[in-house]
């Protein structure tokens, strides 16, 4: 059977938690918002919970539940009205406890599904378990109807970031050559990392240094997406390149590197930009983005996409000003993470709505308009230094890490500058602008809308 992975912000997740706590059984239903996958398949996006009111309630104990329609009837209009599919939700509270499914509880999924499909106009019915054990929640759950699919993963967004298996998942092995990782971060950091799903958009100096990084941590399954082949100036920052790729993919080349540094890779590579829609779409499904293009059009693109599917993105920036006759003046990497309750890179002022939308024009439009006044100057090619470009790498390898393994400061902070030339970090946090697509909470607006990523697109 296909899986299929539930994407909840921390407050739902904490919300679930003190629920399954309670001593006596609880009903409610989650309302979540679709993201179809571009292979088939689909993403599930949490966005509220209604819990069943008390009046609702026929009998209640520890072991079971029985409630009227009216419980579950105003969620499922909810769920009608703002396109969500409505998740049946229930817990089994005993410390340790099992979240299975009893024959009760599958003789109810039978009841309620062709209600739920429905009523919701969604043509599914969901239905999840939620227990504790040792502090942490325990589910299992599965959909039923246009997709049937289990549920067996919820990957949590915040400003930290964690992945939860389904109580009767299989964890996978640790392979010997981790022993220092699992030194460093026990053994569940380098078992998250081994299921991750990441992303990296932009095959350059930041990105193969990010690639390479994160493959050695253990990261097993990657998209990789850029558009370019390898030129000879490449080969300078490039992991993994030589002379002899020049004229390749870079996808190609690190990919085909990678798999000659680890067993067992998954790599998806995807010849294109993100500012084309069927190259965006390879994007939907990814735990975690890194953003390493050097372009204010992909950013753009990112920076919306990370809000409207709950996705956390660790974007890349470095900028080495000089003079061109050996003198530099400044090197600054910079490691903005965007995520539910941080201001995007709109807010922050790290990308040109101009510029980016010149990135998008052809070259002879953009040229005509440059002429006649109507459009920025496209920047030049920028220096690009393999030192400068790993240690912003390193940088959002951290990101990612410290979110999974909270070893940093709380909250952490959303931003990081390294101004490498006078050997200086500094940190710094950011509000979403009121108003803000950042900010916007309205289920309508989470997940597949009919205007793609919120955007429009090139024909």
């Amino acid at each position: 059977m296909n899986s299929t992975t539930l994407v909840l912000p921390t407050a739902l997740v904490d919300t679930l938690l003190h629920l399954a706590r309670r001593p006596l059984e609880t009903g409610a239903v989650l309302l979540a918002r679709r993201a179809a996958l571009s292979k088939g398949g689909l993403r599930l996006i949490g966005v509220q919970l209604i819990e069943v009111t008390e009046d609702a309630y026929l009998a209640r104990t520890d072991r079971k539940l029985t409630i009227a329609s009216d419980g579950y009837m105003t969620a499922l209009r909810a769920a009608e009205e703002t396109g969500c599919v409505a998740l049946w939700v229930h817990t089994h509270p005993t410390e340790g406890g099992t979240p299975r499914p009893s024959r009760r509880d599958k003789t109810v999924d039978e009841q309620l599904a062709g209600t739920f499909a429905i009523r919701t106009g969604s043509g599914l019915y969901g239905a999840m378990i939620f227990g504790h054990r040792e502090g942490r929640l325990t589910f299992t759950g599965h959909l039923t109807g246009d997709h049937t699919t289990v549920i067996d993963r919820i990957f949590v967004v915040g400003e930290r970031f964690a992945l939860l298996r389904s109580f009767d998942s299989t964890l996978p092995e640790l392979p010997s050559l981790h022993d220092r990782h699992v030194r460093a971060f026990g053994a569940e950091i380098p078992r998250v990392l081994a299921q991750l799903r990441i992303a990296i958009i932009g095959s350059g100096g930041t990105g193969s240094a990010v690639a390479e990084q994160l493959v050695r941590l253990g990261v097993r399954y990657l998209t990789l997406i850029d558009p370019d082949i390898l030129s000879d100036s490449n080969v300078t920052r490039v992991y993994g390149s030589t002379r002899t790729d020049v004229g390749r993919h870079k996808v190609d080349v690190i990919a085909d590197h990678l798999h000659r540094i680890a067993n067992g890779l998954h790599i998806t590579r995807v010849i294109g930009t993100v500012s084309q829609q069927h190259i965006a779409q390879q994007v939907v499904g990814a735990d975690v983005v890194f953003g390493c293009t050097d372009d204010d059009a992909g950013r753009m693109r990112l920076s919306r996409f990370s809000y409207m599917y709950l996705t956390p993105l660790i974007d890349c920036g470095i900028q080495v000003s000089a003079t061109g006759n050996g003198h530099v003046q400044d090197i600054t990497g910079r490691v903005t993470v965007l995520h539910p309750g941080a201001a995007c890179l709109i807010c922050r002022n790290r990308v040109s709505a101009e510029i980016a939308a010149a990135q998008e024009r052809s070259l002879q439009e953009q040229s005509r308009l440059e002429k006649e006044g109507y459009a920025p100057a496209l920047p030049g090619t920028e220096p690009a230094v393999i030192a400068y470009t790993t240690a912003t790498a390193a940088a959002a390898v951290n990101e990612l890490l410290e979110r999974l393994a909270g070893y940093g400061p709380t909250p952490p902070p959303s931003e990081t500058l390294l101004r490498i030339h006078d050997r200086k970090t500094s940190s710094n946090d950011q509000a979403p602008t009121p108003g803000h697509y950042c900010a916007d909470t309205d289920p309508l607006n989470i997940g597949d809308t009919a205007r793609y990523w919120g955007l429009g697109w090139a024909a």
